[in-house]
């Protein structure tokens, strides 16, 4: 019986709090330092 409650609870949890996504983690582009960088004509090269 234990048993049984404890898959409904973990099927449960699955539903109400969504998987690891990496891609939300990763940088996507240049950051507000480029962006800064890029307004006021400066370069690093």
């Amino acid at each position: 019986m234990f048993a049984s409650w404890k898959r409904l609870i973990t099927r449960l949890e699955a539903l109400l709090r969504p998987g690891y996504r990496p891609e939300r983690y990763y940088m996507r582009g240049p950051g507000p330092a480029c962006a800064r960088r890029g307004r006021n004509g400066l370069t690093l090269s």
